[in-house]
């Protein structure tokens, strides 16, 4: 068994492996190019940090598209319920919310920081920021050490690879791991945004800019009409198209797609059928019946998609209530029902939660996160080609794969 050992990248899934490193008696460097750890740790969940999810392990693979049964092993190793023992017993509590969300019960990010850099330090781990590394050197088929950006040799009998994506690249994760795996002939799944804002066609969208919707229904169809993805939940209208968490978690479904030529329906109004929006729409025209039609909509709609929906419902502004005609009114009612968007892309893999892609699953031992290719390298969290939806699926995965590269380098 080696005793050195290297792990480059101190975010969710380095800080884990450094940590269980540690614990067993391993001699750890922890090596951060940042001037903090868990810098997109940080940021994860709005600053609250949505640490892993409720659901049982079965559920937790559904939700990982991208690879998901790659990652039974590790999530039998160390389960979400693990996370959050562990968290537990060093103090940090945690609560569950919608959708099976668990955050600290702090709603602080920095929290769950601390705490696994605490781990790691309590174990012996070094952890040494500004220090960028170059490259991964191997020596007949084993690792040796790393060459870093400095020209600094450091040895190691094990490297732990925990770079990250390409997403959110403020918080360091640029894709160096990826160059880095590459040159040790590790095939790299080409990269794409996963769980991201979206574009549409429509000009009119920037009317909507940072108006969010709650409680509204959204279904994604393909170019030939059928149903991709269908949820429940709260979405936010840019100057470019959508986002939100509805918007981000459907994302991930039209990636085969190329994120274009599908269209997005918005349900308005999804307590309602059709018949019982009419009703509601008669009574709020008989309440403002001497009212033009721009200002009989306050009471159904928020104000900034007023104009909007006026002017998708082709009726004059000016037009008196008292004079919109049934088939008029049934219009709108369809309009809310509808309320559709053609989605011409996608914004860039920067402005991702996750990166899609990266080190092929094919070339890993799930057991132990071991290269099958290089002995002692071992792999962890966003940098291999596993992805989640949203609701704390893609930390658990940093948790979980770091935990057991640790307990195998």
């Amino acid at each position: 068994m080696s005793n050195k050992v290297i792990v480059i990248g101190a975010g969710a899934a380095g800080l884990m492996a450094a940590a269980q490193a540690a614990g067993r008696k391993k001699e750890v460097l922890l090596l951060e190019k940042n001037d903090t750890v868990g810098k997109k740790l940080l940021i994860s969940g709005k600053g609250r940090c949505n640490i892993t999810n409720s659901i049982d392990i079965e559920g937790m693979i559904q939700n990982i598209p991208g690879n998901g049964n790659f990652l039974y092993s590790s999530f039998y190793t160390f389960s979400n319920e693990d996370i959050i023992e562990l968290l537990s017993n060093e103090g940090l509590e945690t609560k569950v919310e919608r959708g099976g969300r668990v955050f600290p019960v702090s709603d602080n990010a920095k929290d769950v920081v601390r705490v696994l850099q605490r781990l790691a330090v309590k174990g012996g781990a070094q952890i040494k920021l500004k220090a960028a590394v170059h490259e991964i050197l191997v020596d007949d088929g084993a690792v040796s050490g790393v060459k870093m950006k400095n020209g600094d040799f450091i040895e190691a009998d094990s490297i732990v690879l925990a770079t990250g994506g390409a997403s959110y690249p403020g918080t360091g994760s640029t894709g160096d791991g990826y160059s880095m795996a590459r040159k040790l002939g590790h095939t790299i799944i080409p990269l794409k945004p996963s769980l991201v804002p979206l574009l549409t066609c429509e000009n009119w969208i920037s009317k909507l800019q940072g108006l969010s919707l709650k409680n509204i229904s959204i279904t994604i169809f393909d170019k030939k009409g059928r149903k991709i993805v269908s949820d429940f939940g709260e979405m936010l209208f840019t100057h470019y198209g959508v986002s939100g968490p509805l918007i981000l978690s459907a994302s991930r479904h039209i990636m085969q797609y190329d994120y274009k030529d599908v269209r997005l329906v918005i349900d308005l109004k999804p307590a309602l059928d059709e018949e019982k929006l009419d009703a509601r729409i008669q009574r709020d025209f008989e309440k403002y019946s001497r009212k033009q039609f721009k200002n009989s909509l306050d009471d159904l709609l928020p104000q900034k998609m007023i104009p909007v929906i006026i002017e998708l419902s082709q009726i004059s502004a000016d037009k008196p209530v008292n004079q919109i005609t049934k088939t008029e009114r049934r219009a709108i009612a369809k309009l809310i029902k509808s309320f559709t968007l053609n989605i011409s892309g996608a914004r860039p893999i920067s402005e991702a939660i996750v990166t899609a892609g990266g080190i092929s699953t094919d070339e890993i031992n799930p057991s132990t996160m071991e290269s099958k290719l290089v002995k002692g390298l071992f792999m962890a969290g966003e940098v291999i080609d596993v992805d989640g939806y949203t609701g704390g699926f893609n930390l658990t995965i940093a948790f979980s794969t770091g935990y057991v590269a640790g307990m195998n380098c």
